[in-house]
Order: structure tokens, then sequence, then C-alpha cells
């Protein structure tokens, strides 16, 4: 792996388009070094060095030969007060692509390094503005496809997380001591806490460390959304209800059997809840290689999605096609809809799937029903609190579980008998693995991987 943000040059100046590209009203160049007053001096047309910090001053950008590029506000920024921890200008030229670019390359002839993506948040962490977990909340924020995702990011970047990682370190460390004193001073017969105390102290953070990676079920339906299936025999309806729960004619409906040959996915919002709706071809006995490849896809979806939508037609009953594919729902995580109710029908069979929900897509009966019930399976312990800290991160949730699998060895070798001296390795080992979280024990790969998903700018 490349290394893009090692060794870390303290001071380097860096500079970057800090806004999306494209037409707009104000774009930022943004500066941000120990040569970033400097360099703005050469390329503004005001007395760079006299402004105060957090003061905004109108002029003309520059180039060499001194010809206007662009008429901007500028804003200085100095030391620790800025976002990075270091001297930090911003420049809020004209929205464009073009004459942003040109902004920006004017500041990187005068000698400022374009920067890498997620540098200026990379600086912030080396200068300790914020910690990792803080860090990778930014572009968490930045990316936040819902408000429970955005609340969940603002939590974190404001430390809800990494002051519980911290508690965490604190009561570990004391036991840490106390197992390395039992080590050390063996003959002399020092008893900081007995055996029973240390024990439960570490059985209860590993209670609220278990705690803790269990709301990352919750966590990645909040940050990830869920994938949605639409599964079914030819004919049923699936089409027609992906078309009324996204209000907008997306798939083709037809009453010809085997219509829907390949997948067809679209994105809805549900209470604030981010759905990828998958329409999946018909499952059924077919000869025809194209239309059987398509039921092959279907089953692929049904088995990876997060929760399935198992749709049967009211009018025709259950027939023996519905009782084969019955057998394959993995029913646990589905919700058989009977639809076309609208229509003439005798009374429907009993199913053996714990939510069912009666809906006719075409008259767009009963969808509110099926919106509450797919809401009531996602959130089967109910949706979390806007001030609940969740773990979103696979990265943080591994070192959560790999911290309190250390604990809970040490727990163990205390009711055993073990050494003290190993079990001294085990809380040195959950300590670290909590300190990759917040960044106080991280590898340059890990920094690498993390700052290496930000947009540049950021």
């Amino acid at each position: 792996m490349e290394f893009i943000h090692q060794p870390y040059q303290p001071g380097e100046t860096i500079a970057a388009i800090a806004t999306p590209l494209g037409e707009g009203g104000v774009a930022i160049v943004r500066i941000s070094g120990n040569n970033a007053l400097d360099i703005a001096s050469k390329v503004f047309s005001g007395p760079v060095h006299s402004y105060k910090t957090h003061t905004a001053h109108y002029g003309q950008v520059i180039n060499a030969a001194k010809e206007r590029v662009d008429d901007a506000l500028i804003l200085v920024m100095l030391d620790k007060r800025s976002y990075t921890g270091e001297d930090t200008v911003e420049i809020h030229c004209h929205g464009g692509s073009l004459i942003t670019r040109r902004v920006l390359e004017v500041v990187l002839l005068a000698g400022a390094r374009a920067a890498l993506p997620g540098e200026f948040t990379f600086k912030a962490f080396m200068n300790g503005k914020v910690d990792l977990a803080q860090a990778e909340a930014v572009q968490e924020l930045i990316c936040a496809k819902n408000e429970r995702a955005l609340d969940a990011a603002e939590n974190q970047l404001n430390g809800s997380l990494s002051q519980k990682i911290e508690a965490f370190q604190r009561e570990l460390t004391v036991v840490t001591a106390i197992l390395e004193a039992w080590v050390d001073f063996p003959e002399e017969g020092l008893e900081f806490a007995s055996m029973e105390e240390v024990c439960q102290t570490i059985d209860s953070i590993c209670l609220q460390m278990k705690q803790l990676v269990e709301t990352f079920h919750d966590g990645k339906i909040v940050h990830d959304g869920i994938s949605l299936c639409l599964i079914g025999c030819p004919n049923v309806g699936k089409s027609s209800l992906m078309n009324a729960l996204l209000d907008k004619d997306r798939a083709i409906v037809s009453h010809i059997p085997g219509t829907t040959r390949d997948i067809l996915e679209d994105h809805m919002r549900l209470n604030g809840l981010n759905l990828r709706l998958l329409d999946t071809a018909g499952i059924r006995t077919a000869e025809e290689f194209i239309e059987q490849e398509g039921i092959r896809r279907s089953k692929e979806a049904m088995n990876q999605a997060d929760l399935i939508l198992f749709l049967l037609d009211a009018s025709k009953g259950l027939t023996d096609e519905d009782r084969t594919l019955i057998k394959e729902i993995p029913k646990k995580k589905a919700i058989a809809v009977w639809n076309k109710t609208d229509l003439p029908h005798d009374e429907l069979p009993s199913l053996d799937f714990a939510h069912i929900v009666l809906v006719s897509a075409k008259q767009k009966i009963g969808l509110e029903a099926l919106r509450k019930k797919i809401d009531d399976v996602v959130w089967e312990k109910g949706p979390p609190s806007r001030e609940e800290v969740l773990v979103t991160n696979v990265r943080h949730k591994e070192a959560l579980a790999a911290s309190l699998h250390a604990c809970l060895n040490v727990i163990k070798g205390l009711q055993n008998g073990t050494s003290p001296e190993f079990l001294s390795l085990d809380m040195r080992t959950g300590l670290n693995e909590l300190g990759k979280i917040i960044g106080t024990n991280i590898t340059e790969d890990i920094l690498s991987a993390i700052f290496s998903k930000f947009c540049i700018g950021k």
C-alpha cells in the first residue's frame, strides 16, 4: 500500500479546492501551512500579513504577471484557531470549474503543494485538533444520506464516541497498573485491590463495551441504509409495487410473464432511513437462458438483501410455484405481501411468516401499512434516539470487539489462577485496540486507508 500521508511534514503548505466542482455562486480555495500567508500575499492584492485572524477582506486574485484573475474575498485564520491547527487562508472566488481551477493554479505556482485526499483533516488530526474517530466523522457527516446518519456523525464529531473510549482506557489503565504491580512486586504483599474487585471492575467495563458493540447493528443501518428486495413468482406485481413505493414509473409493468429480466435498483426514504429497493425477475422454472440468468440473480439478491418483500397474488391464492419458492425464502428477514387485494379473491390461506401485509399496488391501497411494517421490522427494538452513541464504522466495531475479547480473557485468567504477567499482556492488547479507534495507537497503513477515502479539499 502507498502511504499517501506519510511521512508527515509539519507545517508543509498545501492547497485545494474545498467546494464541489461545478457552477455556483461561490467557490473556496483553501491554503494551509506555515507559508500560507506568504503564498496568499503573492496572489492577493491586499496586505495579507497585516490581517487579523478570523477577518474577511475584499480584493483581487492576481497571477505572477500581476494580472487580475478574479475578484475575491480572503479569510485569514491563524495558528491553533484554524481547522488544521496551522495558518490557513481561504480564497472565496466566483463559482465555476474553470475560474476556480485557475485560482488554484495561481496558488500552486506561488509555492503551495496540491493537497491529497483528506489532507486538511489529516493535519487537524496530527495537530491535535481532532482525534481519529472525530476525523472519520467529518467524512461521514459529508456523506450522510439521511437524517439519522447525520445525527450519528454529528455526535461522533462532537466527541461522544471518543469520550466513551477514553473512559474505558482510563479504567483499564488502572487495572493494568494493578496487574503489573503484582508482577513486579510479588513478594511485597502489596494489594491495591482484591482479585474480586479487579474482576468486578473489568466485568463492568466489558458490559459497557458489549453494549456499545451491539449498537453496530443499528449503526450500520443508519450509516448504510438497508437493501429491500422484492421477490415472487411472475406476474404477482413486484414491478407495480416498486413503482407504487417510489411513486414513479421506474419499472416496466406488463401482464407478460418474464418481463423483468434483470435486477432494477432505486432508492427511497422511509422515516429518515435510506432504502435500496431491488425489483427482481419472477422466479419460476424457465428454459430460456436469459430468463434463467435473471432468476439466478434474483435468488442471489434475495439471499444478500437485508429485508425481503415476498409478493403473492391474492386473486390466485397460493400456487404450486409459490409453495416451491416459500421453501427457499429466508423467513426471518421476510415480509409476506398479498398483492392485488382489490381483485375478487377467496379467503387467503395462512402463511408461516411472522409479518404479513395486504396491499393493492395498482390502487395504492395498504402502502402505509406496508411502510409501517418495514419500519417495525428494521427497528425491531425501536429506532435509536438522536443522542444515542452508535458505532457506525466497521473498523471501530472490530477494535472494540477485540478489546472486549482481551478483557474477557483477563477475567477468565483471574478466575483460573493464570499468572498476572500473561494477564497484563492481555490488558495491554485491550488498551491498544481501543487506541486504534481514537488514534493513540495507529499504524501508517491504517491512517493511509482512512484518509484516502476523504474528498480532496477536506
